[in-house]
């Protein structure tokens, strides 16, 4: 299962979100506060604090703060072949 942590207005989380619509990928949206300072449990997960954060509990694999890697590895990982 992936988990985005993401917050809405961050272009970066748009770009990833598109990906995961475009590929009909089924994931859990997890809202984050656009504060760094308040990223608690993102934190706590992941050992950082940055977003987009993908995290694919089947591909054992994080990705944080990186649009471009995250779209990179979707496509590699989830696109039909």
């Amino acid at each position: 299962m992936l988990d985005l942590y993401q917050f809405e207005n961050c272009p970066y989380s748009q770009k990833v979100r598109q990906k995961l619509s475009e590929l009909e990928i089924d994931y859990i949206l997890r809202n984050v506060s656009e504060e760094k300072s308040n990223r608690t449990r993102l934190l706590k997960i992941s050992g950082q604090d940055a977003v987009p954060t993908l995290i694919d509990s089947v591909g054992n694999t994080m990705i944080a703060g990186d649009d471009a890697k995250i779209i990179a590895y979707l496509e590699n990982e989830y696109l039909p072949k």
